[in-house]
């Protein structure tokens, strides 16, 4: 590949760390592509900025880049060149999954075919064995310094082999061994060690290429690490990743225009990058991109793995320019090994096979198409396969030979990595001086509160710049409390406004719970993100949790006032202040434990509308069940639990008990009893008869003026006995905290993110 020297360029050293612009003539790099000879190791990124160092200041709030000047002589000569080499075997590696079989249909049941016999269609699934196997027997190796991919055609075993690797299929399920420097690799440490980049950029829309790299590393690096050095690192890795013009742009969604489909992805791998693994996983990360957005892609994938890590991505079908930048390549066909070595060596390989690729024809090209033509045949791939075998094991010592690395047999792999952390690499990794690298490499980068404060700072910062959702919300909210206000306008102390105020508190309570539905979608959309952040400890599932209740706390709170200002004097309720404040706080634990409630629901359903019909069913279980249709004394025994449970039942029988606590308050005289009767139409005089010979037959003098039912009469006639209306609001509140539990440890079993 010819050499370029673009000063300024981003695909100059100057311009991929951004450093100054103005570059001493005998700084200047050639093409990356040069990066290959031992003499020009390059040093990882960690390195550079080491001796970069804290080269930022903060002048009134803005990091601002100080210009200087890195002398290459010091960058390559002064610094040692890279010298503990890490190499990621995997051998034998076999994954089988169960196929579920198809019911088999009684004889009277099958269909017949046009000659009158019965079609024996399904019954070769049934006879066959329930299992297929994905990997058969894979092996090879990836080195730092290189690129493996994996190619083949759809089905052919690509993913898997990735996962597999990455530790993304469940333990047990898996076969075979996975060493780095001839170590076991375990799940634990190859979490901190490693990052893996899914095939769908998954990122928050409303946040800018800059603010995402920041949010990463804040969550990689250590809090040791100054701000000021965090900055420069993300700096350094937008020019590293050519995002130096889109720095400022927001990703964007299908509602908001953002970055380019290539600069989306090199933003999702840089994400995974910050920390500067030593190994980096990629599943297809050229898919869905224009041929000069993928070529892109991949060269900064060499970039990062000439700075010393390993990296292995499957790829579909690589064009000829993203060819010459891969260093390894494995093809794979129905879980089988076809190819496993140089892209140089393809000609040679096909030729002894006897199916010389063409000149001036894609090798890639030619290979998955002859490949394809072998799978659709009687024989299949076998003689390929066994032919790659024969190949591999009679240049396997030639290969070994050029493989050999003196170093690698002298040091344990905790020693490799402790070398390669007092070098800059993995600052999200244990200090080089740790005794007990192991231990202390399986913890997080942060303290929980660090965590708390960046997730929460991210999610508020996403949210401010999507207002339409909060005001949605906001809305639905108003429009309701406005609906109640003009309808239950100044309700009367007569027996229709005591049904009436029934009715409002009934439909009041429920609909803080029906409005919280609104928030369904809201962990849907950052489920996969959180998956992807939290497999390679990006921060505790707990931190998680904890940061989504603190964000949501202001947003209830907000929309508790405002529905309680608009309703309580509206109504006319009683209570004045104090009952204000009860009202208020009742409202805002009911938004409390409906948000909760949704939350937990959105870790169990996987589509939204799927959970929109959840939550309208089981709220209006839990409305049937409250004490509002039917009294706790009248439900029948075996659907009393049901009762207990009802997340309406609490908060409906506290703002009941602050409307009609007062012994003092009447809300049937004389002879309004008779208002909800058929005698309600007869005159007054006739009523006062009835109200005396009533009198004389119970013995109790009753008037116009008696008061017949008071607010205690109400609540006893309701049922509500049994608990006081703080209580209800502490049951509320807690039914809240249940559900985020429920949350957590729904994320802590279902983000596991792996094959069974």
């Amino acid at each position: 590949m010819s050499r370029m020297s673009r000063a300024g360029s981003d695909n100059s050293f100057s311009g991929r760390l951004g450093f100054s612009n103005r570059i001493n003539p005998e700084v200047v790099l050639d093409d990356v592509d040069d990066w290959n000879t031992p003499a020009r190791m390059s040093p990882t990124l960690g390195e550079l900025l080491k001796r970069f160092g804290d080269s930022t200041r903060v002048d009134g709030g803005e990091v601002i880049q100080a210009h200087r000047v890195i002398e290459m002589n010091d960058a390559c000569g002064g610094i040692p060149p890279r010298s503990v080499p890490f190499v990621l075997s995997f051998n034998n590696l076999t994954y089988s999954v169960k196929i579920p079989q198809k019911m088999k249909i009684p004889m009277c049941f099958r269909r017949k075919n046009k000659l009158g016999a019965v079609d024996d269609m399904g019954s070769e699934t049934t006879r066959s064995s329930n299992t297929k196997t994905l990997l058969n027997n894979i092996s090879g190796e990836a080195r730092d310094g290189e690129i493996l991919a994996v190619l083949g055609a759809s089905g052919s075993g690509k993913s898997t082999l990735i996962d597999a690797l990455a530790n993304r299929i469940a333990k047990g399920s898996l076969k075979g061994t996975v060493t780095l420097n001839g170590e076991i690799l375990h799940s634990k440490l190859q979490k901190v060690i490693s990052a893996y980049v899914m095939q769908d950029d998954l990122l928050f829309p409303m946040l800018t290429v800059e603010e995402t790299l920041m949010f990463s590393a804040e969550f990689r690096l250590p809090r040791s690490l100054s701000k000021s050095k965090k900055a420069a690192r993300v700096q350094a890795l937008i020019d590293q990743l050519g995002l130096r013009n889109a720095a400022k742009t927001v990703i964007g969604d299908e509602g908001h225009r953002g970055v380019s489909g290539g600069e989306r992805r090199r933003v999702s791998i840089g994400t995974d990058i910050i920390h500067d693994p030593i190994i980096l996983f990629l599943d297809e990360p050229t898919s869905g991109l224009d041929s000069t957005s993928a070529y892109m892609v991949v060269k900064v994938l060499q970039r990062i793995a000439q700075s010393g890590s390993i990296v292995m991505m499957s790829i579909h079908q690589p064009s000829y320019r993203i060819l010459g930048l891969l260093d390894r390549v494995i093809f794979l066909s129905r879980g089988q090994t076809v190819f496993n070595g140089s892209p140089s060596t393809l000609p040679h390989f096909f030729e002894e096979f006897g199916n010389p690729i063409p000149e001036n024809e894609n090798r890639t090209e030619f290979a998955l198409d002859f490949i394809r033509e072998l799978e659709v045949s009687p024989s299949g791939t076998k003689a390929l396969v066994e032919f790659n075998k024969t190949w591999i094991s009679t240049n396997k010592k030639q290969r070994s030979c050029s493989s050999s690395d003196p170093v690698y047999s002298n040091l344990s792999l905790k020693d490799a990595i402790s070398a390669s952390i007092s070098k800059g690499k993995l600052v999200s990794g244990a200090p080089n001086n740790d005794p007990n690298l192991t231990s202390t490499m399986e913890t997080f980068a942060n303290p929980h509160w660090v965590e708390i404060a960046v997730l929460s700072k991210r999610s508020m910062l996403n949210s401010k710049r999507m207002p339409e959702l909060f005001g949605i919300r906001m809305g639905a909210v108003m429009v309701t409390g406005f609906i109640l206000a003009t309808v239950f306008w100044h309700l009367d102390n007569t027996p229709r406004g005591l049904q009436e105020r029934l009715g409002f508190f009934a439909f009041a309570m429920s609909t803080t719970y029906y409005t919280c539905a609104e928030a369904l979608p809201v962990f849907l959309q950052e489920k996969y993100i959180f998956m992807r952040e939290t497999a390679y400890n990006a921060y505790r599932r707990s931190s998680y949790v904890l940061s989504r209740s603190i964000v949501d706390i202001p947003a209830l709170i907000f929309l508790s006032a405002s529905f309680a200002v608009i309703t309580f004097w509206s109504v006319g309720l009683a209570g004045g202040a104090n009952g204000f404040l009860f009202f208020f706080l009742i409202i805002l634990a009911s938004f409390w434990a409906g948000s909760s409630f949704v939350t937990f629901l959105s870790s169990v359903v996987s589509h939204v509308m799927l959970g929109y019909t959840v939550v309208v069913a089981v709220l209006a279980y839990f409305l049937l069940f409250s004490g509002f249709f039917m009294n706790r004394d009248r439900m029948p025994p075996y659907w009393l639990w049901f009762h207990y449970i009802s997340l309406i039942k609490y908060p409906f029988e506290a703002v009941l008990q602050n409307e009609f606590a007062d012994p003092n308050k009447c809300f049937i005289r004389g002879a309004q009893i008779f208002d909800t009767t058929p005698l309600k139409g007869v005159p007054e005089e006739l009523k006062v008869k009835l109200l005396e010979s009533l009198s004389n037959t119970l013995g109790i003098k009753l008037s116009t003026e008696s008061c017949v039912t008071t607010g205690l009469d109400i609540l006893k006639d309701q049922g509500i006995t049994q608990l006081s209306k703080w209580n209800c609001l502490w049951i509320t509140v807690a039914w809240g905290v249940f559900f985020r539990i429920l949350f957590y440890f729904c994320l802590l079993i279902g983000s596991k993110n792996k094959r069974k």
